[in-house]
């Protein structure tokens, strides 16, 4: 049987980083891939890991590039044949006091949290094997963010038939909203961030019930996650919780033991499933 392997995107610092110490350190039983987009960080966090006495292997990563998705979906095919553990961390926000205008920040912020993520689900999620797992890092502020949303669009985000395709449109149509200067008369939120977070939760749910559709019986379990508000360079000093503890349930997530039937399909934060 191939070795086991698991990838982390974004993992080259903060709860990627994290994350990938908390998969090793609790005894996952194989490869540990940290992709990272730049390879010098990436390589040098490896060699750092190597000192803490954790083997982990880099390999490259924009999330927003789809051959460089391709290659990292190659790599794992040819090496391992396969994928047991995804996780979905790469993403990015811009500070509060950011100059940038509010369009340019919907359209950069999306393409990398929303439509980045997509690119590596459909260049790897094919590659799950029986009883995978798979957590897309998503945020408490994506339901803040359906709240501020118009009732028509909220009705449409909690649609449980909602099509990616469909939902891809709504992602397109607020970025377009946004660089038009109309988006909350059309009944968005004045949050780049977390309407691109919305679309992470969402596609997490619409990914989750595909598999369940079409590969009920090999127990992959898949869910969108919170890690809540952690001390990074993204989320800044005043975090409450150290990157180990933003780590606690994307991990616990990634190591659902087999043969348990849930969660699926769901937005998680603290161990705990939340209502959408």
């Amino acid at each position: 049987m191939s070795k086991s392997v698991a990838v982390v995107t974004g993992a080259n610092k903060g709860i990627g980083l994290a994350i990938v110490r908390g998969l090793c350190r609790a005894g996952f039983p194989g490869d540990v891939v940290l992709a990272a987009r730049n390879e010098k960080l990436g390589r040098e966090t490896v060699d750092m890991l190597r000192e803490e006495g954790i083997e982990t292997i880099f390999h490259q990563l924009d999330i927003c590039d789809q051959p460089s998705a391709e290659r990292l979906r190659d790599f794992l095919q040819n090496k391992y044949g396969g994928l047991d553990i995804l996780i979905n961390n790469a993403g990015i926000a811009f500070k509060n006091d950011a100059v940038e205008p509010f369009g340019e920040q919907a359209e950069v912020t999306m393409r990398t949290n929303f439509w980045g993520t997509l690119k590596v689900s459909r260049a790897l999620l094919p590659l799950l094997r029986p009883n995978a797992r798979v957590v897309n890092i998503s945020s408490f502020v994506s339901k803040r963010a359906l709240g501020q949303c118009s009732p028509p669009l909220q009705a449409k985000f909690r649609d449980a038939e909602l099509s990616e395709e469909d939902l891809c449109s709504l992602m397109e149509e607020f970025v377009k909203a946004a660089q038009r200067g109309t988006h909350t008369d059309e009944g968005w939120p004045s949050t780049a961030y977390g309407t691109t977070k919305i679309g992470v939760t969402v596609l997490s749910k619409i990914q989750a019930r595909i598999l369940t559709q079409t590969r009920a019986a090999d127990g992959i379990l898949l869910n969108a996650c919170c890690p809540g508000w952690v001390r990074t360079d993204m989320a800044g000093p005043k975090a409450t919780k150290s990157p180990e503890e933003g780590a606690e349930t994307p991990v616990y997530l990634a190591l659902l033991p087999q043969g348990v039937k849930g969660p699926h399909g769901e937005l998680v934060s603290d161990k705990e499933v939340q209502e959408w």
